[in-house]
Formats: C-alpha cells, structure tokens, sequence
C-alpha cells in the first residue's frame, strides 16, 4: 500500500496545485506540506488531515480512506482513495454534444446484461478523444464512488514503448491500494485478482491511447457496476461487447468558436471571416486549433487576418502548427510510424493524388500494386483513423493528414514520384474513355475519343468493370471532382495532353448530366494547358467544348468567341470536321439571340462539310439544329423534313440520343401545325429516351414541350405535372433560358385554367430572367403573356403596350409570332 506522503502527493498533482498552493488553502505551513510528502512525518494530526481533505476537494468514502491513512489506519474496504486519478478537465471544452449523450449514458448501461459498459472511443490523432473521455468521465464521476482511474497505455507516447497488460494491471492493483509484493507473477493472476478487487464496484476506468484490443483486454473488469473508456488511434473492432464511437473533427462553427475561446481576445469574435479560414485553414481539428489559438494569445500584435494569410500562403501548414515541444506534423508521424513498410509508402503516394477521394483500383494504380494489397493496406490506414471511408470502397484523407502524406512523399526519389503520377493519370484517362464510349453515341463518339486515346502511354492493370450506361455514368458521377482536380495536375505537371484528353471525354456527360459550372473550369484549365504547350487541335477541341458549356449557360457573347476561336484554328489547321462543329455550335448561339438568317448561314456550311465527309452523325446533328432554324421562322414544312431526315439518319446509326433529340424537335413542329396527337407520341417517345439515357436536359426538354401539347389539348392536370417536372430540372441543372421557357409554358396553363394571377406571375419571372440572359425569344413570350393577362383584366392601355413590346421582339428575331400579336393588337383596336 502507498504511504500517506505518496498519496497526498498524487491527490495534489492530480488538483493540479503546488505544495505552496495546497498549503495555503488548507491554512497550514508549506513546510508540513513538504515533511508530508517526503516521508519525515508518515502520519498527520486529525485536525491538519481534515483540512488538507478540505483543500483537496474530498468527500465520501475518498475522504475517509484519506484520513484514515493521515493517522496510520488502514483503508476502507474496496478501491483505495487514490482511485480518484482523472486528468483535469478543461474549462474550453466544446461540442460533441452526440458523443457526450452517448457516454453519459454508461452510468446506466451494462447492469442488466450484467457485464461492464466498454466505450471504444476512436478517431485521428488530434481530434480530440482523450478530451472527450476525460470531460465525460468527469460528468460520469459521481456515479461512480468507488474509483475514477485513469491509465494511459502510451501507444503513441515518444520514447515510450506501449505498456504491456501485465505492466499496466500491476499499476493499477497498486493503484487500487494492493501492496507490491503482494502482486502475483502471472498475466493470468493478476487478472483474476484485478476483476476479484473489482468485484461489486463501481469504477469507471479510462483507457488513454490503446494500442490495440490485446492490450485492453485482460484489463477489463468484470463487474456490471463499471464502466470503461477506451481511447485509441486505431478501430478496436476485436474488442468484444464494446460500443463504438467514433471523433470527427469538429464542425466548422465550433471550431471558429474554439479558436476565439481559447485566443482569449476582445478583438477576435468566432464570427470573424479571419478566424473562420483559420478553423478551415485547419480542417477543423482540435489540435491542430488550439496550437493556433494560443499563438494568437500569446502574441498580441498578431491578428486573426495575419496568422490565416500566413496559413493560406504556406507551402507546409503543419510546420505553423506547434506549441514548445508538441506539434500536429509529430502527432501524425507517431501514426505512421505504427504502418508496415508497405502501408507507409501507399500513405506517401496517397498524398500525391490531387483529388477529393480515392478507390482501390487508382490507389493500385498509384502504388503499382496489385488490387488485393492495395486494398489490404487501405483498410491498415482506415484501421489507423489515417483514412475515412465515407461512401463503401471509397477512402478519404483529411486535410491535415492528406498535406503530412505529401510532404512525406517529397522526400521520395523524384523518378519514383513522377512514375506514380504518370500511372495515375494514365488509370483515370483509360477509365474516363471507357466510360464516355459506354456513354457515347456511335461512330461519331469513337471519332472523337481517338485522339485521346493516343495520349495513353500505359493501359492500367486494374480497372472497374462498367458493363452499362449506369455503371458508366455512375463511376463519371462518383469521379468528377477527382477528374477536376486530375486535369489541374496534368496542366501543372507537365501532361497537357492528358488535361485536353480528359477535358474532351468528359464532355457529353457534362452536357447531359449537368454540372455546367464544374464543367467550365475543367475546359478552362485544359485549355490553359494546351495553349502553353502549343497543342492547337486540342486547344480547338476544348474551345468548341468551351464554347458548348457557354451556350448552355446562357453566356452566349462567351461562346460565340470561344466557336469563332475554335473555328479559326480549325480551318487553320484544315481540319474540316473540327469545322463542321465550331460552325454546327455557333449556329446554336446565333439562333439563341434571335439571329435566324446568320444561324441558318452557318448551319448550312455545316452540313455541306459533314456530307463531303460523309459523316452522317454530323449530318443528322446539324439537321437537326436546322429544323429549329426552320420551325423559329415559322417554315414548319421543310423543319418537318429536315428533322424527319435527322430521326431517320440516328436510327440507322443506332445514336439513340440524338434519336431523342430529332424526335422532340419533331414534336414541337407537329404541335405548330396543329397535329397534336404526333406531337404528344413523338415528345412521349423522347421522352423514354432521354430518361434511359440518363439524360437531365433531354428530360427537361421533352416535359416542357409535352405540357405544351397538353395544354393545348386540354389535360390541363397531366400538363402541369410535366412542366413542374421541367422547372425542377431546369433549376437543378441551372439552365435559365429552359427556366424561362417553361415558365411561360406554365403561364400559358395558368391562363388556359383561368388563374389569371398565377399566370401574370410566371410571365413575370420569365421575362425577368429573359432579359438577364439576353434571350429575346422567350422575354417576347413573356411580354405577349403579360399584356394578354393586363388585357383579360380590363387595362387596355397597359396590356397593349407590353403587346407592342413583344411584338417589336419578335419581329427583331424574325419570329412568326409576330403576326399573330399584331392581330391581337388589331383586333383590340
């Protein structure tokens, strides 16, 4: 058992106070404090033991168990008074308000199955768990009279080997108030006798840094009253009835009002956009915060705006994040030092992928090795808290952790690193090809990936299988931020072809799948990468493909700049089926601001090319586009047949998508002629398609136009379910100018329904967002809309004006509309 000195000892350092401190709130002489503790009065006077168990903050059975040893009495029956070995909490505690609810529940937990309670509190070095355990356990104290012990097992402590089992039961049975000698030999003895000591307790024992769930085991005791906490830096799955819990970093608003709390300064306010970056700055782990913030107290000229921008502009933020001895880039190493040789060089190169994620094959990829290692050692650093696994099969590096891998891959031979990235952009450039041909549309898809096909220098050894569109669309789907930042690297390392390559296959699915804002920056990036390495034909294509993403954004000024560029260097370049697309694409900008005669021209020259190419996908596309040349000038027999041509061109080309689209052009020129029933089957039929497809703007399309045939036809109810469907979709993809359209649609249905307000209000929006677009058509639309409601509700002046209004709109954009609001205005006069 322990003397009186060395317990009074431990209960001070445990309150965290000097023996000047403790003797002064106890109202005796430091110098009986000292003789205390250093053994030269073994025992103490009944009335100094009373206030120094004042001072000390005792009650309950601790207190007697104290003061029975200040005057040389055995202990109480049970765990001895030193039990109470709980770090301090912190007053800057913060969050975890879930965890806590959890733990908080342990007091009540376990006796009913009668077994103890095991918490396995898990997470990344830095996040915080001993902090948690620590605050938690302090709420959890009074539940438990018998014994708070706290035991770190030092799996991560610097020059400390982690505590063997046996090591650390004879610490705690000494703890307990077991004498030395009295401690058996065996591992097995001292377990048996730990859970005998144990037996009718209730303790609560903290388990601090754990290096696995065979050093935790022998451990636990095996009374129902007791509860454990387990902290580690690893998932302790084998761990037997444990709960688990695992520490995320902390979400950005409590970690900006950490930073603040801990500063401690009037002039720094959680709601700073400065101390905002910092959290961000930071990933938001605890650590690596408080680090931060007490800088900020510690040197009071530096402000919150400062201590970001030397954080943003840092080429190593770990090297920032430090405090005396302790810093977040040593913290991380003592994790990877735990990796097997293998794991340690897969986390180096994980640190060079510039994406957000990563699945097993292009980490196989980057690691060059086989699929089955590869996933093997990604799930050694998911065990480790160095990954996170937020979509199955996915893995991801926290900030932090992902700039610690980086910097530790810098060290690497450059020939190693070079040859790790190059397999890495050769794996998503092969995946990004297979899956745009599973999405593609025939020949004129296979035309067009052949190019960057030539960019591959080695097909990668693992691949995922993408039997279908789906499986396609998905990995697009599931890669398209990767793929963002793949074509970022390439442009800064040296592999603009790649960029251009992985920018052109991307594409279509860009195009039908929305994304568009995502879209312009990869092709801007790409095309910065082959302006500065001089590839023209790939500058042309990502500046035809530019210049698409701008159209469909309603930027047309953009695109037609981009389609003139790309034309120029086309013909530059002679390169007559580049220049077929430019002029195919501009003809689409200039028919969009009402530019009939010059889309027409354009077309035309278009089509002549891809005939003497005998490109019959091009030829089908560019009919197609003249048939709504056609239909907008109201010439609704020669859009019939060119589009009729077009649908008969896909079919025997077997391009469904562009089957769909021949047929919803189809159908709006049979809606114009008053065939209504074609229109309807024909909208229906594309309809299918586009959904088969995958394909959101199609979809959006074909509703839009399929309310308008049945609102024409009267099912009013089925009209307003298909243009609601479209509004959603426009807005999901951010398509203004189809937003526009079917709000006019649906203030054409209001009207046709007699809700005149609801009609005047969807008319409004759309000539709103009309004129903001530069998209005349449809603000034309949008004030024949508007002036009709003014007219139906008696203001004659107001409705004709916004009539004549249209009417100078449509006449502008050559629209044979124009006729039939100039009757209207006679009509009324």
């Amino acid at each position: 058992m322990a003397s009186f000195g060395q317990l009074l000892r431990q209960l001070r350092l445990i309150a965290g106070l000097t023996q000047e401190e403790l003797a002064a709130a106890a109202g005796i002489s430091p110098r009986s404090v000292s003789d205390l503790e250093r053994g030269i009065n073994i025992t103490a006077r009944k009335d100094t033991a009373r206030l120094l168990a004042d001072a000390l903050g005792l009650s309950g059975r601790d207190r007697e168990n104290f003061e029975a040893q200040a005057r040389g009495r055995a202990p109480a029956a049970g765990v001895a008074a030193a039990t109470r070995t709980l770090p301090r909490d912190i007053a800057s505690f913060t969050g975890r308000s879930e965890e806590l609810r959890l733990l908080l529940a342990a007091a009540g937990d376990g006796r009913d199955e009668g077994v103890p309670s095991i918490y396995a509190i898990g997470g990344m070095a830095g996040v915080g768990k001993t902090t948690l355990a620590v605050h938690a356990a302090h709420l959890l104290a009074p539940s438990f009279p018998d014994g708070q012990i706290f035991l770190p097992l030092h799996a991560h402590t610097p020059g400390q080997p982690p505590v063997q089992p046996a090591d650390a039961l004879a610490s705690m049975l000494q703890t307990a108030g077991i004498a030395a000698q009295q401690i058996p030999a065996s591992l097995e003895a001292r377990i048996g006798l730990w859970r005998d000591r144990l037996a009718d307790q209730r303790v609560l024992l903290l388990l601090d840094d754990a290096a696995s769930s065979e050093q935790v085991q022998p451990l636990l005791p095996a009374s129902p009253g007791c509860v454990v906490l387990v902290t580690s830096r690893r998932h302790l799955t084998a761990l037997l009835d444990a709960r688990y819990i695992s520490v995320d970093s902390l979400p950005a608003g409590q970690a900006a009002g950490l930073v603040a709390a801990l500063a401690g300064r009037p002039d720094i306010s959680a709601r700073d956009a400065a101390v905002i970056e910092i959290a961000e700055l930071c990933g938001c782990l605890p650590l690596a915060l408080g680090m931060l913030a007490r800088h900020l107290h510690h040197h009071q000229t530096w402000s919150a705006a400062d201590l970001a921008a030397d954080l943003a502009a840092a080429r190593d933020r770990l090297e920032l994040m430090h405090a005396e001895d302790l810093s977040v880039a040593a913290a991380f190493d003592l994790s990877y030092q735990d990796l097997t040789g293998e794991q340690q060089r897969l986390f180096r190169r994980l640190g060079l992928h510039p994406g957000t994620d990563i699945d097993a094959y292009a980490a196989a990829a980057l690691d060059d090795s086989s699929l089955g290692q590869t996933r093997r050692n990604l799930d050694g650093l998911f065990d480790r808290y160095l990954l996170t696994e937020p979509v199955r099969g996915r893995y991801r590096l926290h900030d932090l952790i992902r700039e610690h891998a980086r910097v530790l891959a810098a060290a690497d031979p450059p020939a190693e690193r070079n040859a790790a990235a190059a397999r890495l952009l050769d794996y998503y450039l092969h995946g990004v090809l297979a899956a745009s041909r599973r999405l593609g549309r025939g020949t004129t898809a296979d035309a067009r990936l052949a190019g960057a096909e030539a960019m591959l220098e080695h097909a990668p050894e693992h691949a995922p299988e993408l039997a279908g569109r789906d499986e396609a669309a998905a990995w697009l789907e599931a890669e398209r931020l990767n793929l963002h930042g793949v074509v970022r690297f390439a442009a800064a390392h040296g592999k603009p072809g790649h960029a251009a390559a992985i920018s052109a296959a991307m594409h279509e699915f860009f195009r039908s799948h929305g994304h568009w804002g995502q879209a312009l920056g990869l092709h801007r990036a790409a095309l910065e990468a082959a302006r500065q390495a001089d590839l023209r034909p790939a500058e042309a294509q990502v500046l035809t493909d530019l210049g698409d993403i701008q159209y469909l954004t309603d930027d047309y000024s953009a695109a037609a700049a981009s389609l003139t560029q790309a034309l120029e260097l086309y013909r530059v370049l002679a390169d007559q089926e580049g220049e077929a697309g430019a002029l195919g694409g501009l003809g689409g900008v200039l028919l969009a601001i009402g530019d009939s005669t010059a889309a027409l021209d354009r077309l035309t020259e278009a089509l002549a090319l891809y005939r003497s190419l005998g490109d019959r996908g091009g030829e089908a596309g560019t009919l197609t586009e003249l048939g709504s040349v056609l239909y907008r000038t109201g010439d609704y027999r020669a859009a019939a047949t060119s589009q009729q041509r077009a649908l008969a061109l896909y079919q025997e080309l077997g391009d469904r998508q562009g089957e769909a689209n021949a047929l919803t052009d189809l159908g709006t020129v049979q809606c114009l002629t008053g065939d209504h029933a074609a229109a309807a089957a024909s909208q229906e039929r594309a309809l299918a398609l586009y959904r088969e497809l995958g394909d959101r703007l199609g979809e959006a399309n074909a509703l839009s136009d399929l309310g308008t045939v049945q609102c024409l036809t009267g099912a009013l109810a089925a009209a307003g379910t298909c243009l609601t469907g479209a509004l959603a979709l426009y807005l999901d993809l951010g398509d203004k100018s189809g937003e526009a359209e079917a709000l006019n649609n649906m203030g054409d249905l209001a009207l046709a329904a007699g809700r005149r307000t609801d009609a005047l209000a969807h008319h409004e929006r759309a000539r709103d967002i009309a004129a903001s677009i530069s998209a005349p058509r449809e603000e034309a639309r949008a004030m024949e809309g508007i002036g009709t409601c003014h007219l139906l509700d008696g203001q004659p002046g107001l409705g004709a004006g916004l009539l004549r209004q249209a009417l100078a709109l449509y006449q502008q954009i050559g629209a044979p509309q124009a006729q039939r609001v100039a009757d209207q205005l006679g009509a009324d006069h």
